[in-house]
């Protein structure tokens, strides 16, 4: 089933388009590797040609501890995403938390992310859908694909069907996340693009005790699978060194180990996408 084009800046998402990649670190640690970062990402999708946004959350407000780190917040953050954009011409995605976060990140957003744990708050996707924002809703580790059919319900209400739809796991405890396949396709029937968080689907939520663990030895394993499904497009958190990120480090790529793999993805796109003309 081809889905709606939903169109972020200058990059266009779903129906029979190429496959966009999102991705970037887990979190905005301080501006200039966060800059470099953005650099180095948006160099390698123009050489490989794959439509690129640049993610990096401004908070991350689920930490397993107290004491992880969290980011710059919410002004900094912007701040620091504004000017990826503007170097850059690329745009860029964060989280929000917060009703009270959500029109002032507009500003600066072009994708509003709701976050898996957040995705069922009704007041939280209406005022993100009522920026006129594209809103990228996370499929919570606890819901089924036919479950999102309401989500999108609540956010289509305010007028906007910019909509987005991501899977990344469904937690059964025991600190691991399963990736059902047959999702991709339940919920594209929803109308819209499906994105693929292939690096949280990794996770381990808590696999160290005081942090969530990961095995990114999987990560080009399921973005091939993803890619091969018929996702629309591909969400990687992505590090200069994932060993020394504050943040999901477990569960990353080194942006040096990207380009092989995207080469690979970008010619199984091409074949899939052919055979769906």
């Amino acid at each position: 089933m081809k889905t709606n084009i939903v169109k972020i800046g200058n990059v266009k998402c779903g129906g029979n388009a190429p496959f966009v990649l999102i991705a970037g670190p887990c979190v905005i640690e301080e501006r200039k590797s966060t800059i470099s970062m953005a650099s180095s990402l948006v160099k390698l999708a123009k050489k490989l040609k794959i439509p690129y946004v640049f993610k990096a959350s401004f908070d991350k407000a689920n930490r397993t501890s107290v004491n992880s780190f969290r980011g710059p917040g919410m002004m900094e953050g912007l701040d620091i995403l504004r000017e990826v954009k503007e170097r850059f011409g690329v745009p860029v995605v964060s989280d929000v938390h917060e009703i009270s976060q959500v029109t002032v990140a507009a500003k600066v957003l072009d994708i509003i992310q709701i976050p898996a744990f957040l995705c069922r708050q009704t007041d939280l996707l209406i005022a993100a859908a009522n920026t006129g924002k594209v809103v990228n809703v996370k499929k919570g580790q606890f819901l089924a694909p036919w479950d999102m059919k309401a989500l999108v319900k609540k956010l289509e209400s305010t007028g906007n069907k910019k909509i987005m739809l991501t899977e990344r796991g469904a937690s059964f405890g025991y600190n691991n996340l399963v990736t059902d396949f047959t999702s991709f396709q339940i919920m594209r029937e929803l109308g819209y693009p499906v994105v693929f968080d292939v690096t949280h689907s990794v996770q381990q939520p808590g696999g160290l005790g005081d942090k969530t663990g990961g095995r990114s030895e999987f990560i080009p394993l399921l973005a091939r699978a993803g890619v091969a499904a018929g996702v629309d497009a591909v969400f990687m958190e992505t590090h200069t060194d994932p060993s020394k990120s504050l943040s999901d480090g477990p569960n990353m790529i080194a942006i040096n180990k990207l380009e092989p793999l995207l080469r690979e993805m970008v010619q199984i796109d091409r074949i899939v996408k052919k055979l769906k003309g």
